[in-house]
Protein backbone atom coordinates (compact mmCIF):
# COMPACT_ATOMS: atom_id res chain seq x y z
CA UNK A 1 0.00 0.00 0.00
CA UNK A 2 0.87 3.52 -1.12
CA UNK A 3 0.51 6.80 1.07
CA UNK A 4 0.71 9.85 -0.65
CA UNK A 5 0.09 13.38 1.40
CA UNK A 6 -0.52 16.92 -0.19
CA UNK A 7 -2.63 14.55 -2.78
CA UNK A 8 -4.65 17.67 -4.09
CA UNK A 9 -1.60 19.76 -4.69
CA UNK A 10 0.19 20.52 -7.50
CA UNK A 11 2.70 17.98 -6.81
CA UNK A 12 0.95 15.49 -5.03
CA UNK A 13 -2.14 15.18 -7.36
CA UNK A 14 0.28 14.06 -10.06
CA UNK A 15 1.63 11.71 -8.34
CA UNK A 16 -1.80 10.42 -7.28
CA UNK A 17 -2.76 9.84 -10.84
CA UNK A 18 0.85 8.28 -12.26
CA UNK A 19 0.47 5.86 -8.94
CA UNK A 20 -3.35 4.94 -9.53
CA UNK A 21 -2.24 4.03 -13.43
CA UNK A 22 0.17 1.91 -12.48
CA UNK A 23 -0.91 0.46 -9.19
CA UNK A 24 -4.97 0.58 -9.40
CA UNK A 25 -5.82 -1.06 -6.27
CA UNK A 26 -2.89 -0.02 -3.18
CA UNK A 27 -2.58 3.66 -3.40
CA UNK A 28 -4.11 5.32 -0.35
CA UNK A 29 -4.47 9.64 -0.30
CA UNK A 30 -4.64 11.96 2.89
CA UNK A 31 -6.45 14.46 2.76
CA UNK A 32 -7.75 17.45 5.06
CA UNK A 33 -11.17 17.09 4.85
CA UNK A 34 -14.38 17.36 2.13
CA UNK A 35 -14.61 14.13 -0.82
CA UNK A 36 -12.09 15.56 -3.42
CA UNK A 37 -12.32 13.70 -6.59
CA UNK A 38 -10.02 10.87 -7.31
CA UNK A 39 -10.27 7.58 -8.94
CA UNK A 40 -12.79 5.35 -7.56
CA UNK A 41 -10.21 2.77 -6.67
CA UNK A 42 -8.31 5.24 -4.70
CA UNK A 43 -8.67 4.89 -0.87
CA UNK A 44 -8.97 8.09 0.87
CA UNK A 45 -7.85 8.89 4.62
CA UNK A 46 -9.37 12.01 6.34
CA UNK A 47 -6.66 13.56 8.65
CA UNK A 48 -7.12 17.38 8.87
CA UNK A 49 -4.38 19.50 8.96
CA UNK A 50 -1.11 18.34 9.64
CA UNK A 51 0.26 19.85 13.13
CA UNK A 52 2.42 18.20 15.87
CA UNK A 53 -1.03 16.29 17.14
CA UNK A 54 -2.23 15.57 13.77
CA UNK A 55 -3.32 11.50 14.16
CA UNK A 56 -2.34 9.74 11.63
CA UNK A 57 -2.80 6.06 12.54
CA UNK A 58 -5.83 5.42 9.95
CA UNK A 59 -4.02 6.89 7.05
CA UNK A 60 -0.89 4.54 7.57
CA UNK A 61 -2.48 1.19 8.69
CA UNK A 62 -0.95 -1.47 6.15
CA UNK A 63 0.71 1.37 4.08
CA UNK A 64 4.68 0.02 2.91
CA UNK A 65 5.78 3.64 1.72
CA UNK A 66 4.78 6.64 1.63
CA UNK A 67 5.48 9.93 -0.42
CA UNK A 68 4.90 12.96 1.56
CA UNK A 69 4.26 16.19 -0.14
CA UNK A 70 2.27 18.18 1.90
CA UNK A 71 3.43 21.16 3.35
CA UNK A 72 3.25 24.81 4.26
CA UNK A 73 4.79 25.80 1.34
CA UNK A 74 6.69 29.02 0.47
CA UNK A 75 4.42 32.55 0.06
CA UNK A 76 6.08 35.60 -1.39
CA UNK A 77 3.81 37.57 1.10
CA UNK A 78 3.24 35.49 4.60
CA UNK A 79 0.67 37.05 7.18
CA UNK A 80 2.03 34.85 9.56
CA UNK A 81 3.46 37.17 12.84
CA UNK A 82 6.28 34.44 13.02
CA UNK A 83 6.66 32.94 9.74
CA UNK A 84 9.61 30.82 10.79
CA UNK A 85 7.68 29.33 13.68
CA UNK A 86 4.62 28.45 11.30
CA UNK A 87 7.14 26.71 9.13
CA UNK A 88 8.41 24.76 11.86
CA UNK A 89 5.24 23.37 13.63
CA UNK A 90 3.82 22.32 10.36
CA UNK A 91 7.00 21.59 8.10
CA UNK A 92 9.26 20.28 10.88
CA UNK A 93 7.22 19.11 13.85
CA UNK A 94 3.69 18.12 11.39
CA UNK A 95 6.16 15.84 9.00
CA UNK A 96 7.97 13.97 12.11
CA UNK A 97 4.98 13.47 13.68
CA UNK A 98 4.05 11.69 10.47
CA UNK A 99 7.31 9.76 10.31
CA UNK A 100 7.20 8.49 13.85
CA UNK A 101 3.65 7.17 13.23
CA UNK A 102 4.68 5.70 10.24
CA UNK A 103 7.73 3.48 12.02
CA UNK A 104 5.35 2.76 14.73
CA UNK A 105 3.13 1.23 11.61
CA UNK A 106 5.70 -0.63 10.25
CA UNK A 107 6.56 1.91 7.25
CA UNK A 108 9.27 0.74 5.34
CA UNK A 109 10.07 3.88 3.63
CA UNK A 110 8.96 7.55 3.53
CA UNK A 111 10.01 9.69 0.45
CA UNK A 112 10.42 13.57 1.76
CA UNK A 113 9.47 16.11 -1.38
CA UNK A 114 11.89 18.66 0.13
CA UNK A 115 13.16 21.76 -1.85
CA UNK A 116 16.39 22.83 -3.47
CA UNK A 117 15.66 26.03 -0.83
CA UNK A 118 17.64 23.37 1.40
CA UNK A 119 20.57 23.90 -0.80
CA UNK A 120 20.22 28.13 -0.73
CA UNK A 121 18.56 30.57 -2.92
CA UNK A 122 21.21 30.88 -6.25
CA UNK A 123 24.67 30.13 -7.50
CA UNK A 124 27.42 31.74 -9.38
CA UNK A 125 27.14 30.75 -12.80
CA UNK A 126 28.06 26.96 -13.73
CA UNK A 127 28.43 26.00 -10.15
CA UNK A 128 25.71 24.00 -9.64
CA UNK A 129 24.69 22.77 -6.25
CA UNK A 130 25.23 19.01 -5.88
CA UNK A 131 23.57 16.59 -3.14
CA UNK A 132 26.64 16.73 -1.32
CA UNK A 133 27.02 20.48 -0.56
CA UNK A 134 26.83 21.41 2.93
CA UNK A 135 22.98 22.84 3.29
CA UNK A 136 22.50 26.68 3.10
CA UNK A 137 18.45 27.50 3.70
CA UNK A 138 17.87 31.42 3.25
CA UNK A 139 14.39 31.81 3.95
CA UNK A 140 11.77 30.18 6.99
CA UNK A 141 10.55 27.67 4.36
CA UNK A 142 13.73 26.51 3.63
CA UNK A 143 14.80 26.24 6.98
CA UNK A 144 11.70 24.15 7.93
CA UNK A 145 12.32 21.61 5.14
CA UNK A 146 16.31 21.62 6.11
CA UNK A 147 15.70 20.99 10.06
CA UNK A 148 12.56 18.77 8.33
CA UNK A 149 15.19 16.60 6.33
CA UNK A 150 17.70 16.88 9.43
CA UNK A 151 15.06 15.10 12.02
CA UNK A 152 13.98 12.03 9.29
CA UNK A 153 17.65 11.09 8.51
CA UNK A 154 18.00 10.93 12.25
CA UNK A 155 14.98 9.13 13.04
CA UNK A 156 16.04 6.90 9.86
CA UNK A 157 18.95 5.98 11.55
CA UNK A 158 17.66 5.06 14.84
CA UNK A 159 14.97 2.86 13.59
CA UNK A 160 16.15 1.56 9.89
CA UNK A 161 12.92 3.30 8.12
CA UNK A 162 14.07 3.88 4.93
CA UNK A 163 14.30 7.65 4.44
CA UNK A 164 14.32 9.05 0.69
CA UNK A 165 14.96 12.95 0.30
CA UNK A 166 14.10 14.73 -3.06
CA UNK A 167 14.91 18.38 -3.67
CA UNK A 168 13.10 19.76 -6.64
CA UNK A 169 14.28 23.11 -8.49
CA UNK A 170 11.00 25.22 -9.97
CA UNK A 171 8.12 22.57 -10.98
CA UNK A 172 6.24 23.74 -13.57
CA UNK A 173 3.98 21.49 -16.12
CA UNK A 174 -0.19 21.61 -17.04
CA UNK A 175 -1.61 23.05 -14.34
CA UNK A 176 1.08 25.67 -12.67
CA UNK A 177 0.28 28.48 -10.90
CA UNK A 178 2.58 31.50 -9.52
CA UNK A 179 5.48 33.13 -11.28
CA UNK A 180 5.53 30.41 -14.03
CA UNK A 181 1.36 31.48 -14.92
CA UNK A 182 2.17 34.65 -14.23
CA UNK A 183 5.17 34.57 -16.95
CA UNK A 184 2.55 32.80 -19.24
CA UNK A 185 -0.26 35.51 -19.27
CA UNK A 186 2.80 37.83 -20.08
CA UNK A 187 3.50 36.31 -22.77
CA UNK A 188 0.00 35.62 -24.12
CA UNK A 189 -0.95 38.66 -23.95
CA UNK A 190 2.49 40.41 -26.03
CA UNK A 191 3.26 42.31 -22.87
CA UNK A 192 6.89 44.08 -24.20
CA UNK A 193 9.58 42.79 -21.47
CA UNK A 194 13.08 44.05 -20.52
CA UNK A 195 14.36 40.65 -20.52
CA UNK A 196 16.06 39.92 -23.43
CA UNK A 197 19.35 40.00 -22.55
CA UNK A 198 19.72 38.21 -19.48
CA UNK A 199 22.93 35.71 -19.47
CA UNK A 200 22.13 33.75 -16.73
CA UNK A 201 21.75 29.79 -16.21
CA UNK A 202 18.99 28.60 -14.07
CA UNK A 203 17.39 24.83 -13.57
CA UNK A 204 13.71 23.81 -13.90
CA UNK A 205 11.50 20.54 -13.80
CA UNK A 206 8.55 19.68 -15.48
CA UNK A 207 6.14 17.66 -13.10
CA UNK A 208 5.99 14.84 -15.50
CA UNK A 209 9.94 14.92 -14.53
CA UNK A 210 9.57 14.86 -11.07
CA UNK A 211 6.80 12.87 -11.07
CA UNK A 212 8.65 10.03 -13.02
CA UNK A 213 11.58 10.24 -10.59
CA UNK A 214 9.34 9.86 -7.57
CA UNK A 215 8.24 6.45 -8.60
CA UNK A 216 11.73 5.12 -9.42
CA UNK A 217 12.05 6.14 -5.94
CA UNK A 218 9.17 4.23 -4.49
CA UNK A 219 11.00 0.50 -5.42
CA UNK A 220 14.69 0.97 -6.45
CA UNK A 221 16.94 -0.27 -3.88
CA UNK A 222 19.83 2.15 -4.27
CA UNK A 223 17.21 5.38 -3.49
CA UNK A 224 17.12 4.47 0.05
CA UNK A 225 18.43 6.83 2.96
CA UNK A 226 20.14 9.38 -0.44
CA UNK A 227 19.34 13.13 -1.09
CA UNK A 228 18.06 13.33 -4.87
CA UNK A 229 18.54 16.69 -6.98
CA UNK A 230 16.11 16.84 -9.65
CA UNK A 231 16.26 18.72 -13.25
CA UNK A 232 14.96 18.37 -16.64
CA UNK A 233 19.15 17.99 -16.99
CA UNK A 234 19.18 21.47 -19.71
CA UNK A 235 19.98 24.96 -17.73
CA UNK A 236 18.17 27.80 -19.62
CA UNK A 237 18.90 31.77 -19.66
CA UNK A 238 15.52 33.81 -18.58
CA UNK A 239 15.79 34.99 -21.86
CA UNK A 240 15.95 31.61 -23.59
CA UNK A 241 12.91 30.47 -21.16
CA UNK A 242 10.81 33.11 -22.16
CA UNK A 243 11.71 32.45 -26.23
CA UNK A 244 10.71 28.96 -25.64
CA UNK A 245 7.35 29.53 -24.29
CA UNK A 246 6.35 32.29 -26.18
CA UNK A 247 7.23 29.37 -29.54
CA UNK A 248 4.81 26.87 -27.37
CA UNK A 249 2.45 29.14 -27.04
CA UNK A 250 2.59 30.14 -30.82
CA UNK A 251 3.25 34.16 -29.77
CA UNK A 252 5.86 36.27 -30.74
CA UNK A 253 7.88 36.96 -27.87
CA UNK A 254 8.57 40.75 -27.28
CA UNK A 255 11.87 40.85 -25.47
CA UNK A 256 14.12 44.34 -25.16
CA UNK A 257 17.25 44.13 -24.22
CA UNK A 258 17.84 46.02 -21.49
CA UNK A 259 21.14 44.88 -19.36
CA UNK A 260 20.50 42.86 -16.01
CA UNK A 261 22.80 45.49 -14.38
CA UNK A 262 20.12 48.33 -14.84
CA UNK A 263 16.97 45.64 -14.01
CA UNK A 264 19.00 44.95 -10.98
CA UNK A 265 19.96 48.61 -10.03
CA UNK A 266 15.79 49.45 -10.73
CA UNK A 267 14.87 46.95 -8.80
CA UNK A 268 16.73 47.71 -5.96
CA UNK A 269 15.12 51.39 -5.98
CA UNK A 270 11.41 49.55 -6.01
CA UNK A 271 12.34 47.29 -3.21
CA UNK A 272 12.30 44.79 -5.41
CA UNK A 273 15.76 42.73 -5.43
CA UNK A 274 14.24 39.44 -4.63
CA UNK A 275 12.42 39.54 -7.72
CA UNK A 276 15.57 40.59 -9.90
CA UNK A 277 17.24 37.64 -8.28
CA UNK A 278 14.99 35.18 -9.60
CA UNK A 279 14.97 37.36 -12.99
CA UNK A 280 18.56 37.71 -13.14
CA UNK A 281 20.34 35.49 -10.45
CA UNK A 282 21.08 31.83 -11.51
CA UNK A 283 19.97 28.70 -9.67
CA UNK A 284 21.83 25.35 -11.04
CA UNK A 285 21.78 21.78 -9.74
CA UNK A 286 24.05 19.11 -10.76
CA UNK A 287 21.99 15.60 -10.96
CA UNK A 288 24.52 13.19 -11.99
CA UNK A 289 24.25 11.37 -8.50
CA UNK A 290 20.33 10.71 -9.34
CA UNK A 291 21.30 9.69 -12.70
CA UNK A 292 24.37 7.36 -11.74
CA UNK A 293 22.51 5.60 -8.60
CA UNK A 294 19.33 5.21 -10.04
CA UNK A 295 19.72 4.87 -13.61
CA UNK A 296 17.61 7.71 -14.41
CA UNK A 297 17.32 10.37 -17.31
CA UNK A 298 14.51 12.73 -17.70
CA UNK A 299 11.80 11.70 -20.06
CA UNK A 300 10.54 14.88 -21.40
CA UNK A 301 12.34 17.48 -22.75
CA UNK A 302 11.92 20.88 -22.15
CA UNK A 303 10.21 22.05 -25.40
CA UNK A 304 7.93 18.89 -24.84
CA UNK A 305 6.68 20.18 -21.03
CA UNK A 306 6.47 23.33 -22.72
CA UNK A 307 4.10 22.92 -25.65
CA UNK A 308 2.42 20.55 -23.01
CA UNK A 309 1.79 23.79 -20.11
CA UNK A 310 1.07 26.14 -23.15
CA UNK A 311 -1.72 23.80 -23.81
CA UNK A 312 -3.38 23.13 -20.73
CA UNK A 313 -2.68 27.04 -20.21
CA UNK A 314 -4.58 27.45 -23.58
CA UNK A 315 -7.02 25.21 -23.64
CA UNK A 316 -8.21 26.96 -19.70
CA UNK A 317 -8.18 30.73 -20.97
CA UNK A 318 -11.50 31.47 -20.21
CA UNK A 319 -11.62 29.80 -16.60
CA UNK A 320 -8.60 32.72 -15.78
Amino acid sequence: MLLITGATGFVGNAVVARAAMEHPFSVRVAVRTGAPEFQKNIETAFVGDMTPETDWRNAVRGVDTIVHAAARVHVMRDSAVDPLAEFRRVNVAGTLNLARQAVDAGVRRFIFISSIKVNGESTLLNRPYTAADVPAPVDPYGISKYEAEFGLTQLAEKTGLEMVIIRPVLVYGPGVRANFLSMMRWLYRGIPLPLGAIHNRRSLVALDNLVDLITICLYHPAAANQVFLVSDGEDLSTTALLRRASAALGRPGHLIPVPALALRWTARLLGKVDFAQRLCGSLQVDISKTQKFLGWVPPLGIDDALRQTAQHFLANLHRR
